[in-house]
Order: C-alpha cells, then sequence, then structure tokens
C-alpha cells in the first residue's frame, strides 16, 4: 500500500510520485528511505492537508467516489460488511503467499463469499501483523484471472494473475475512473516430504474454488490455464526437459518478459506493467523487423473514443522457431494480419530485395503482389530459398573462357579437372559463409 507521507509530499508533481512508488515497487527495501525523504520534505515546506484513516483527505474522496477502483482496501473501508472489512470472515484463506503486484510481500490470501449477510465478496490480502486489509478486488470488478507456469523456475511454480476491470494496461480507462493494479500471487507447487497424499501439490485445488465463488457471484468467468491446443512454444526447455513451454520470450522496450497466448486473448508478464489483450481488444496483429533469428510482433488496439486512431504495442526480440506457433494462433481465432497493410508496404522493414533477381530483370515487387495472404516472415523466407535456387541454377563450373551461350552441360563444355577445381573452389565460399553464420549468432547472443 502506498505511503500518505510519499503522496502529500510530492503531492504536486504526478510524475514524481508515480516515479517514486515504481522505483518502491522495483525495490521494496528502499521505501523506509522515501518515506523519511517525504517526511522531511514534509517538515521543511509549507504542504499542509489532512489525512483520513491513513490517506490524504483529496485521495481518500477520489477513492471513495471511484466505484470501479477498487483495488485498494481504502477505497471500501468505510462500508462494512464487504471484503475490504476486516471483521468479514473468509471462506477460504491461505497463509505466507508471496505476492509480487501490487506489492511485493508475504500476505495472507484470502477469499469472501458474497451474501449470507456480506454485501460484496472479493479476494483480499490480509497483514497478519496488524490484521488490515492491505489491498484486494470485489468479485464484480474481476476482468479475467489466469494461472500460468512461471518460466525458467528450477521448482515448478504458478502465478495466479487477477486483471482487474480497466486495469488490463491496454484499454483507454475514462477519466472518472483510477486504474487499479494487477493482483499477482505465486504457488509454488508441494515436492518431496511436503506432498500430501491423496491432495493435488499443483494449483488446480485453488482454481476450483475460485471458479466456485465467481459462479457463486452469478459471473461465467474461470481461471485460464495454457491449453496447448491454442499455443506450445518450439524450443526446449533446458531446465525440465520433456516439458512443455507456454511461453514466448520477447521485450517490451528495455524490459524482458513473456507473452502468453490463452484461449480468451494474448498476455505480457510479469514484468510490470503487465498487459492483457482479450479478443474483443485486438485491432491488428503484424510482424515487423524480420531477421534471420528473430522478429517483432505488433499488437494494434483500437482506442474507444476514436476508432479511427490505432495504439499499437510492440514486443521485440522473438525467436524465430516460434513464428509458425504464433502465426497458426493468430488465424484460428482469426485476428487480423496487418503486416502486409498500406502503413507498413512503404517501409519494407529490414528486408532487402534479393540483389541477383534486380540484375536479372525480375520484378520482385510483382511476385509480392501475387502472393495472396502472405506475411513479411513468409515473403522474406521465400525471396531467400528463390535467391538461393538462382544461385544453384546459374552456377556453371566451366564457365571460364568458355561461351556462356552455348546452352550444353558442363561435362561438354569442360574437362574434368577443370570441374575439379571449380567444385573445390565453391567449398571455400561455402565455409566462409558457415563462419558469417558463426559471426551472426555471436553477435546475438553479445546482444
Amino acid at each position: 500500500m502506498h505511503s500518505p507521507e510519499i503522496d502529500l509530499a510530492f503531492s504536486a508533481s504526478v510524475e514524481l510520485r508515480k516515479r517514486v512508488h515504481d522505483a518502491i515497487d522495483e525495490y521494496p527495501s528502499h521505501s523506509l528511505l522515501f518515506r523519511d525523504i517525504s517526511a522531511y520534505i514534509l517538515n521543511h515546506s509549507n504542504i499542509q492537508s489532512t489525512v483520513v484513516n491513513g490517506e490524504p483527505a483529496a485521495k481518500k474522496r477520489k477513492l471513495e467516489n471511484t466505484e470501479g477502483a477498487q483495488n485498494g482496501a481504502a477505497a471500501a473501508k468505510s462500508i462494512s460488511g464487504t471484503w475490504a472489512d476486516a471483521a468479514v470472515q473468509a471462506s477460504w484463506k491461505c497463509a505466507d503467499t508471496s505476492f509480487s503486484l501490487p506489492l511485493r510481500k508475504k500476505l495472507m490470501l484470502e477469499m469472501v463469499t458474497g451474501g449470507n449477510g456480506v454485501k460484496e465478496g472479493g479476494i483480499r490480502a490480509i497483514n497478519p501483523s496488524t490484521g488490515t486489509v492491505e489491498f484486494g478486488v470485489a468479485w464484480r470488478n474481476v476482468e479475467q484471472i489466469f494461472c500460468l507456469p512461471l518460466p525458467e523456475k528450477a521448482k515448478r511454480q504458478h502465478n495466479f494473475i487477477v486483471m482487474p476491470v480497466h486495469g488490463d494496461g491496454v484499454s483507454p480507462v475514462p477519466d472518472s475512473i483510477t486504474p487499479p493494479d494487477p493482483i499477482v500471487w505465486t504457488f509454488a507447487e508441494a515436492t518431496g516430504k511436503d506432498m500430501q497424499e491423496g491432495v493435488d501439490p499443483g494449483p488446480m485445488p485453488i482454481a476450483k474454488t475460485i471458479n466456485g465463488l465467481l459462479a457463486k457471484q452469478g459471473l461465467r468467468k474461470t481461471v485460464v490455464f495454457p491449453d496447448e491446443k491454442e499455443f506450445v512454444s518450439a524450443i526446449v526447455q533446458s531446465h525440465r526437459k520433456g516439458e512443455k513451454a507456454f511461453h514466448v520470450k520477447a521485450f517490451r522496450g528495455s524490459k524482458e518478459g513473456y507473452l502468453f497466448f490463452t484461449s480468451i486473448g494474448i498476455l505480457w508478464a510479469f514484468k510490470k506493467p503487465l498487459a492483457y489483450f482479450s479478443f474483443d481488444s485486438i485491432n491488428s496483429i503484424s510482424y515487423t523487423s524480420v531477421l534471420q533469428r528473430t522478429f517483432n510482433l505488433n499488437i494494434g488496439v483500437s482506442n474507444s473514443t476514436d476508432t479511427l486512431k490505432l495504439q499499437e504495442f510492440e514486443f521485440s526480440m522473438i525467436d524465430q522457431v516460434d513464428y509458425a506457433g504464433i502465426d497458426a494462433y493468430i488465424k484460428k481465432h482469426q485476428l487480423q494480419d496487418a503486416s502486409m497493410a498500406e502503413q507498413r508496404k512503404a517501409k519494407k522493414l529490414n528486408i532487402n530485395p534479393p540483389a541477383a533477381k534486380v540484375e536479372n530483370g525480375v520484378g520482385a515487387a510483382g511476385e509480392d503482389d501475387d502472393e495472396d495472404g502472405e506475411t513479411e516472415l513468409q515473403k522474406a523466407e521465400r525471396l531467400l530459398q528463390d535467391q538461393e535456387d538462382e544461385e544453384e541454377e546459374d552456377y556453371d563450373p566451366g564457365s571460364d573462357g568458355e561461351s556462356e551461350g552455348s546452352g550444353s552441360s558442363a561435362e561438354e563444355d569442360v574437362g574434368e579437372g577443370g570441374y575439379e577445381e571449380d567444385e573445390e573452389g565453391e567449398e571455400e565460399v561455402y565455409e566462409g559463409d558457415d563462419a558469417g553464420d558463426e559471426d551472426m549468432e555471436g553477435d546475438e547472443e553479445e546482444y
């Protein structure tokens, strides 16, 4: 929960206050330092404000008037009989739960059932030392809940992600709403002596509990797990061979994270800010910066207030081996492929026409127009293959000193000795190409 001292000390600068909170989220150990700095600013300035229940009065009023943004317990502290009321008994709880959003802290995870005297149920996190509600969300304000395996961990772990309404990080948020943060906690599967006979050591029991509570609220939603029928990565997990990976490593700006292709949409996790692209929100998907080993994925989202304005989210450095699976996923769900849209045709990002075809007078652009439904990645692979095929067809080992227009075979035009010398020369050039490939691999690893 954000400190009221920090909010008050930096109330004049929204951007600076946000940077301070982001720094605390990234480095929780510095929280006390920022609070001391904020207290110093307040003691040596003319900033004055009334604090109500641990919140600045202005912020308190804003939260209480924002019905859809109940990600903070302060939004419902004054309403007794709700999930945010610590006096309300939980129907399910789990101690020592490791949360990573909106706070990186071990707390008590609790679920409150609505009805039977409880005005509104929801998911909440309780501070075991104080017994207060740190944060939570009402069931009716849950957009979607995911349970996804945590990549690249030696011990099997899953992250539960509660995506609140207006908190997907993608769709435009009304001015009257404060965007709530997603709630993320980690579930580590029991192993060895911690396993109990007859008890599922995985996350399924928790998911079933959540599904049951959602059903009691009349919400037709369930926890979404990855499905190999939707997408499976072609990259083998070196730390757990034999297991299938459901994620794709990518970069969003300078931040490294993972893309998950689920049955209801695409999720970017687990670096903050998270982003959830439901099928309804996706306007187009395109491939750009197509290289020999990587490519970029651009997801376009329409602005709800201006349908002509498109906001794009770029995820870069995706391994080429996962292209086929991603492309099949996009086609299966009929997501528009905008790789060859008009605004992209002029760019031809990182794709050059093959020199051999231009020199021979063959119009590569004309051939591109004939390839209906072909993406940039497929086009680049096809042109590269065509170039290699032409080089093989044009190769004439006996061309030195002989007429190129005779149309005769190599055996007729040159002697056996000359053919052998040229073949050896070709092998030397081929070895040079291999060396170039090795240099390219080195460059990518250094990047």
